[in-house]
């Protein structure tokens, strides 16, 4: 039997931060050309790393392979102190920061919470671009924990001196396990006022939920090294749902689908919506139907730096 209703989560795809990393690369294309170098992936999708290297942006692990005098971007996830201090040590001519403004108010928080004696226990998976940049505000000062298991374990000099931040792109379920786990064995912990987990990553994962109660799979549009496309796979699989991370419709294996009538369809926040599309036009071009559900309306965007907005000859103030 077919697949005959595909149900669009709303909202998918695009968060703000990517839309202004996107933009920025765009806009830093236009206006130095080619080339353009990156520090890691500016956003977490193969299709659109991809399509920039094409077009002339040297993607880099480390700030050295940038050469003296190039253009430097540096990606949505944010970057350490270090990185920063070496990138103006190299006599980088132009660098540009990506961040996205909720990653860089974690780093934020990390300043003050150091500042004021705290130790920190940061929620978050240690090899992510995410967690590597936030550590390295206070390395001394924190500890990166990414289970309920690690949480347990943790140990700090003063467990009366501890402040909780989260990796943006978590699950939020998990998390709120992990944060249970936390205030347990530390009575007396803090965190920020407003939870660092990112209004996108909620509102996707709260889609993907009410999807599961009118579909039998999950179809996820993202890359293998996405955190949040990867999340939405899981928060799927928690509820007992089947469900599939594909970077693009030539992944997709007809037998996943063996007596499946229903399927939902989303996208991590790095994920262009015209792959979401070619997914929707891979099963209606079968016979299938297509509506669309969604839990919220998003209307955020963030502004972008002014090393891409400013007319020449006027310099950027210097970044810091």
């Amino acid at each position: 039997m077919a697949v005959q209703e595909v149900i669009l989560a709303r909202p998918r795809g695009f968060c703000a931060g990517v839309e202004m990393a996107v933009s920025v690369v765009e806009r830093a294309l236009e206006k130095f050309g080619r080339p353009i170098y990156a520090f890691h992936e500016i956003v977490h999708n193969q299709h659109i790393v991809n399509d920039f290297t094409q077009r002339g942006v040297i993607f880099v692990s480390h700030v050295a392979d940038v050469p003296a005098g190039a253009k430097l971007v540096f990606s949505a996830h944010g970057v350490s102190p270090a990185v920063r201090m070496e990138a103006r040590q190299r006599r980088i001519q132009i660098i540009i920061d990506a961040t996205c403004p909720l990653v860089d108010k974690v780093h934020r928080e990390v300043r003050r919470f150091a500042a004021e004696g705290y130790w920190i226990i940061l929620v978050g998976h240690n090899d992510h671009d995410e967690i590597v940049g936030t550590c390295g505000e206070a390395a001394d000062r924190i500890r990166v924990v990414g289970s309920s298991a690690e949480a347990g374990r943790v140990e700090v000099p003063d467990p009366a001196k501890v402040a909780v931040l989260t990796q943006t792109t978590l699950s939020v379920d998990d998390t709120r396990e992990i944060l249970d786990v936390l205030r347990r064995r530390f009575p007396k912990m803090v965190s920020p006022a407003k939870e660092d987990i990112c209004y996108a990553t909620q509102n996707r994962q709260d889609a993907v939920k009410k999807l599961l109660d009118k579909v039998q799979l999950i179809l996820v549009i993202g890359s293998r090294n996405s955190e949040n496309s990867n999340q939405l796979c899981r928060v799927a699989r928690a509820r007992g749902a089947q469900a599939y991370l594909v970077n693009t419709i030539q992944e997709i294996d007809r037998r996943w689908f063996e007596g499946v009538t229903s399927i939902g369809i989303t996208s991590g926040a790095s994920v262009p919506e015209a792959l979401v599309q070619e997914a929707v036009a891979y099963f209606t071009s079968q016979g299938a139907r297509m509506t669309e559900i969604g839990v919220a309306e998003e209307n955020i965007h963030f502004a972008l730096p002014p090393e891409v907005t400013m007319e020449p000859g006027r310099a950027p103030p210097s970044l810091t």
